[in-house]
């Protein structure tokens, strides 16, 4: 054995090949108004704690935020009634350009109407009752030009009506009522089709020739004929029964035409849905991906290829293949998993478009990630293209800790990714992260039979207790978390067997263990990366290193793992771990000087007995 390798490493480098041979820093700026959400929730003081489920950092607002609507990607509706909130509506409303409807009646809001509202140009209904704001109506409120319904009733409003109101003309709907609007009302203001001025000190009403009420928003009782009231309900029944049979004659034959068109040996009833997912046809898939064509692979590792592809839509996809799948009874159970996968919604996980299934294939749809994965940023770019910055690079750290902390904490059962590395950290149109592949570990491994060992992921970001024992747990991502981190600041491989040549470690976590202890910082970052903080640089490579220590009691969880990349706690564990480092180190030095005198002894003591024979 040569001297140039300690005991340590020679044992670590033997382990991996003989795995090798056995297996064959913030959230995203960019999402505006999920920001302004946020602002807007810790304004409204929510102090019972009705909505939860905001949290910029689980998920986009249009996907399954509460109370929120969405058209086309942008909030338009927010329905806020009856919670209790007690504080007042924030500035940051404004940034909600699309917002066309706004109900904030029925709480406890106070403060000077805002006059900020008026650049909300989109806003149709406003809705402000029964709370306590005060002061006048803002003039500005005039150029609220698409409001149709403006709801104030049961405030403590003062001043006039401004004349400005009358410049709304689509303004359909007008309630003023149980405020302390004192004056005239503009003429125009009575012929919206419902008002209510009444409950104020508003011109109005007994000795006026102007009601404090609209006709229309009276109920008014009114009896038809009973023949009127059967021949309507009579038109209507036989009109609902022509519409159903229409309705179903038309889906029998859009079903005909679509099961001849795709119906192919082997492809399993299309009788499952599993919630927003799109259940594909084989030959689906196959148009997608030109038959698998070789030239469209864009990736491939444990759990099969990845095809480049585009839907009949020209909607450009992802579709991955799986592999292990020669049991043709695993249906149920990869539909089980598939729904799993399909809940886990965050903005840092990849979601699924949908799946097929025959009685041997086993297909996942993915969105297509414009630019590819984090692997490929750091050590695959082509000529031309720019390497990564360090702020992006900061924003993935983040982002990939927020997704992996998700699936640990907040889905039910947790997942457990088992693969983490940054081949699966793919990267959106703005460079942000999300996680990939995650889940399928449990999901391919479920129908194996004729695999004696569960072990998945790829060498050099396995935990060691995963490979010694086969069992894997939330640190066992969080170690493979800590190498990515590792990769993503120097930009090498978690194993790289080139810098054998330079007496260098093979792997990755011992190399930059030796550069820090010889304070070599510059020799760590990565050499395209010209301009970079090094503190942060430290904070990042001081939370991989404690996210990869040996034991799994000894790592942090994700939670602490994302606030210690903001600093926070960060200096008391990394102290203990340096202690921990000196005397794991004094002990490793003791026993590699025993192991070098005891191979010296054994090999005196054979030269002796070869001597003695002769």
């Amino acid at each position: 054995m040569s001297t140039a390798f300690s005991f340590r490493h020679f044992h670590l480098n033997l382990l991996m090949l003989l795995l090798f041979c056995s297996n064959g820093l913030s959230a995203n700026d960019d999402d505006v108004e999920g920001h302004a959400l946020i602002d807007l929730l810790r304004a409204l003081n929510d102090s019972n704690n009705r909505i939860t489920d905001w949290n910029i950092h689980l998920v986009s607002p249009c996907f399954s935020w509460s109370h929120v609507t969405c058209r086309n990607g942008n909030v338009i509706s927010l329905s806020l009634a009856s919670n209790g909130f007690s504080g007042t509506l924030s500035p940051s409303i404004t940034k909600l350009k699309f917002l066309v409807s706004l109900d904030l009646q029925d709480n406890d809001l106070s403060g000077v109407l805002p006059d900020y509202l008026s650049s909300v140009s989109s806003l149709q209904n406003l809705n402000l009752a029964n709370n306590r704001f005060y002061g006048s109506i803002p003039a500005a409120w005039g150029q609220l030009h698409n409001l149709k319904h403006l709801v104030m009733r049961g405030n403590h409003v003062t001043g006039t009506v401004p004349n400005s109101l009358v410049n709304i003309t689509g303004l359909k709907e007008l309630d003023l009522s149980s405020n302390d609007l004192t004056g005239g009302i503009p003429p125009q203001l009575f012929s919206i089709p419902t008002y209510n001025f009444s409950g104020t000190h508003l011109a109005c009403g007994n000795g006026i020739q102007q009601p404090c009420i609209s006709t229309s928003s009276v109920p008014v009782s009114t009896r038809r004929p009973k023949l009127e009231v059967a021949i309507t309900g009579a038109s209507c029944g036989a009109f609902l029964l022509l519409l159903v049979g229409a309705i179903i004659t038309y889906r029998c034959n859009h079903r005909h035409k679509h099961d001849q068109f795709f119906d192919v040996e082997g492809e399993v009833e299309r009788n499952i849905s599993l919630g927003q997912l799109r259940r594909f046809s084989w030959r689906e898939i196959q148009i997608a991906t030109d038959n698998f064509s070789e030239s469209n692979i864009i990736g491939h590792g444990g759990f099969g290829k990845v095809y480049k592809g585009y839907l009949l839509d020209s909607t450009k996809v992802a579709v991955k293949r799986l592999t292990d799948y020669h049991n043709p009874g695993g249906e149920a159970a990869f539909l089980r998993e598939v729904q799993l996968i399909s809940v886990a919604v965050h903005r840092n996980l990849l979601h699924l478009i949908g799946f097929c299934t025959t009685s041997s294939e086993r297909i996942l749809v993915y969105p297509f990630m414009q630019n590819l994965s984090l692997a490929y940023r750091l050590r695959d770019l082509k000529p031309g293209e720019k390497a990564l910055d360090w702020p992006t690079r900061r924003r993935i750290a983040f982002g990939a800790a927020h997704g992996l902390e998700y699936l640990h904490e907040h889905c039910d059962p947790k997942i457990i990714h088992r693969d983490l590395k940054a081949a699966n950290i793919l990267l959106d149109d703005n460079f942000e992260p999300v996680l990939g592949d995650f889940g399928l570990a449990k999901l391919v491994d479920t129908k194996l039979t004729h695999i004696t060992t569960q072990v998945r992921g790829t060498m050099g970001h396995i935990a060691p207790e995963y490979l010694s024992t086969g069992k894997s747990s939330e640190k066992t991502d969080v170690f493979g978390y800590g190498i990515t981190l590792l990769e993503l600041v120097t930009g090498q491989r978690a194993i790289d067997f080139s810098r054998l040549e330079e007496e260098e470690d093979v792997l990755l976590l011992d190399h930059i263990k030796k550069l820090l202890r010889e304070k070599r910082l510059g020799d760590i970052v990565e050499g395209n990366m010209k301009i970079y903080d090094p503190k942060e640089v430290e904070t990042i490579l001081q939370v991989a290193l404690l996210c990869t220590q040996s034991s799994p009691e000894e790592r942090p969880k994700m939670a602490q793992v994302i606030t210690m990349l903001q600093g926070v706690g960060l200096a008391e564990r990394w102290a203990e771990w340096e202690q921990l480092e000196e005397v794991r180190n004094q002990q490793f030095s003791l026993m590699s000087r025993q192991f070098m005198w005891a191979e010296d002894s054994t090999h005196d003591q054979e030269a002796i007995q070869l001597s003695q024979a002769r």
